[in-house]
């Protein structure tokens, strides 16, 4: 008779073997889903009154799971997006787990119902031109640290990369000569692009370069901290919460904003999008695999909408609604 396979075995086959053998999944997703069901893990362990050593599959039944979605959502405050792309890794493993634990298999299936939640599509954040230059040339300029912020915080602006794409850069990634400086990009699901880069990040770049001592043969991580290992994404957030802090000492509207580095992405495809650039090119630009993704900035441009109402020659003037007069139909009308 075959051993009932532990928790941590499935969970080392899992990375070891389904993801990172049979998927091929990215260093990104890995590192994702490590994390989700690490927290999930600690969240049973703790509801348990054990070690998370001593948990066996039966113990992260779908009443867990429920629980832990719930805490994620109240007390650590996530968004439903975070929130799904946590039980998109959970499911994940009990696909596995009913793969290769036939005695878990009916905890798996009940795993496997819990649905997706459905959340509001939130409007897209971005910043004004003004509100860029001034997140950009709030650090330091006058310390090796401050440059590296500008020069990170100009990076990302001007690429559109994601964070976890800016931070995976190395110096042979890029291609600063002329007449096509750009750089090459490693998507999420390993779908890499190479996007252009403009004068100014050129000399940021080739700036920063020097400083460090390398050039465009180094296989390394472009962007480090202070004890020269590669920059953490807690790192470059603290980076931008630290140029927002001292931007809004000359701009206190910025203080209003929640500005993360994924903020500077948005305020890319926005530029690009109103000074006309297609949606298909975006798409391209910032790595979505659908352009649906892309759309989304053309729907949250409101100043675009107020130039097709004028260019159509709405006038704004709206007929009367209607009033039911019925008093059910007014109460359900009012809800």
């Amino acid at each position: 008779m075959n051993r009932h396979p532990s928790l941590a075995s499935l969970l080392e086959s899992f990375f070891r073997h389904r993801l990172t053998k049979q998927r091929n999944a990215s260093r990104s997703t890995i590192a994702s889903y490590r994390d989700a069901l690490r927290l999930l893990i600690v969240f049973a362990a703790e509801r348990a009154g054990r070690k998370p050593s001593s948990l066996a599959v039966e113990d992260i039944d779908r009443d867990m799971i429920l629980a832990f979605l719930d805490e994620l959502e109240q007390k650590r405050k996530n968004s439903v997006q975070t929130r799904n792309a946590r039980l998109g890794a959970i499911r994940s493993f009990f696909h596995h787990v009913a793969a290769n634990d036939p005695a878990a298999l009916g905890v798996a299936q009940r795993v496997l119902t819990i649905p997706i939640k459905k959340s509001h599509t939130e409007i897209t954040h971005h910043l004004s031109r003004i509100e860029l230059d001034a997140l950009i040339a709030s650090p330091d300029q006058r310390t090796q640290l401050g440059r590296r912020d500008r020069t990170l915080l100009l990076f990302m602006a001007r690429t559109g990369a994601r964070v976890s794409e800016a931070l995976s850069v190395e110096a042979c990634d890029l291609q600063l000569g002329q007449p096509r400086p750009q750089v090459l990009l490693r998507g999420k699901g390993r779908k890499d692009r190479i996007v252009p880069i403009p004068h100014d990040l050129v000399k940021a770049l080739q700036a920063l370069m020097r400083e460090r001592g390398i050039d465009q043969h180094h296989s390394g991580a472009l962007f480090v901290g202070t004890h020269g290992a590669r920059l953490t994404r807690f790192g470059a957030t603290h980076i931008v919460r630290r140029a927002v802090a001292a931007a809004t000492a000359n701009m206190p509207e910025l203080a209003r904003k929640t500005i993360s580095p994924h903020v500077l992405r948005h305020t890319l495809a926005m530029t690009l999008l109103q000074s006309g650039v297609d949606l298909l090119t975006i798409q391209a630009w910032l790595g979505h695999s659908q352009v649906a993704t892309t759309h989304r900035y053309a729907a949250a441009d409101v100043e675009m909408m107020r130039r097709g109402l004028e260019k159509a020659g709405v006038s704004g003037k709206l007929p009367m609604r209607y009033q039911p007069t019925d008093s059910v139909l007014r109460l359900l009308e009012s809800i």
